[in-house]
């Protein structure tokens, strides 16, 4: 779904850029939990363990949204690094997820929207068939690259076989419990990511009463929690603002009247 956006170029264009600081703020956010989760695993706090990973896999997330818009601050190459790397940490093709997300944008929660389509569940069938989402993006994006694009379709082959070199080392070469367990968490994560990233922001969105496809939140101390990856109605609409500035985005968009959305929470 689209929507004209409310407010004028002159009014948002300056959130587009970064400061060179928030560059490197916003690539290196996973790296503190990473380490967190690994010392966690190695002392065997399960607790700190799973905490460390479930943020580490959220700011993953982030820096891999903005890499599939290419709006990290850094130039088109260095971001498909970005996005080399974060396939490997997280257990999947950034590059396929990539493909999906884009026509998520340009079809949200249309027929073929293959990535909104778990929006259109109720609850309890999400959860059934979130295991199989991630499975389900990287067949759509193979399919999808191998009539458009065979560079794009090289590389989510190339990070696939990644993630199968990765695996091999870790359980099978390498005798560091600590990856090992971090590899299933992950795997984890996915089964259960699809109800963050796309149920809890885009459900019951396509009734014509919201008219705007996305969900937002606004609370000042939940946001902050979830990275403020939940400034989804605002995302959508202005997708080439970062998400670090998504806050600011939210109150100009308040200040010109916005007031016709639904809540995440």
């Amino acid at each position: 779904m689209s929507t004209d956006r409310i407010l004028k170029t002159h009014e948002w264009q300056d959130l587009v850029k970064y400061k060179p600081w928030e560059i490197a703020k916003e690539i290196s956010l996973p790296l503190p939990w990473f380490i967190l989760e690994m010392w966690a695993a190695a002392n065997q706090h399960t607790v700190l363990m799973l905490f460390a990973a479930a943020y580490f896999f959220l700011t993953c997330l982030r820096v891999s949204h903005n890499a599939f818009h290419y709006c990290l601050g850094l130039s088109r190459t260095a971001t498909d690094v970005v996005m080399l790397l974060l396939s490997v940490f997280m257990m999947t093709s950034m590059r396929a997820t990539q493909v999906t997300h884009m026509q998520h944008h340009r079809h949200c929660l249309e027929e073929n929207d293959v990535e909104g389509y778990i929006a259109k569940l109720g609850f309890w069938n999400m959860l059934l068939q979130a295991p199989l989402f991630t499975l389900k993006l990287h067949k759509e994006a193979l399919s999808r690259s191998a009539k458009k694009s065979l560079k794009q379709n090289f590389w989510i082959k190339f990070e696939i076989a990644l993630n199968v070199l990765w695996m091999t080392a870790v359980w099978f070469w390498w005798d560091i419990d600590a990856l090992k367990i971090h590899t299933v968490l992950m795997l984890l994560s996915h089964a259960i990511s699809p109800m963050f990233t796309v149920w809890s922001v885009h459900h019951d969105c396509e009734e014509e009463d919201s008219q705007y496809g996305s969900r937002t939140l606004r609370s000042r101390w939940l946001s902050p929690l979830a990275y403020n990856m939940l400034f989804h109605l605002e995302h959508h609409n202005y997708p080439a603002i970062p998400t670090c500035h998504l806050p600011q985005l939210a109150e100009r968009l308040d200040s010109a009247g916005l007031i016709n959305y639904k809540t995440v929470i």
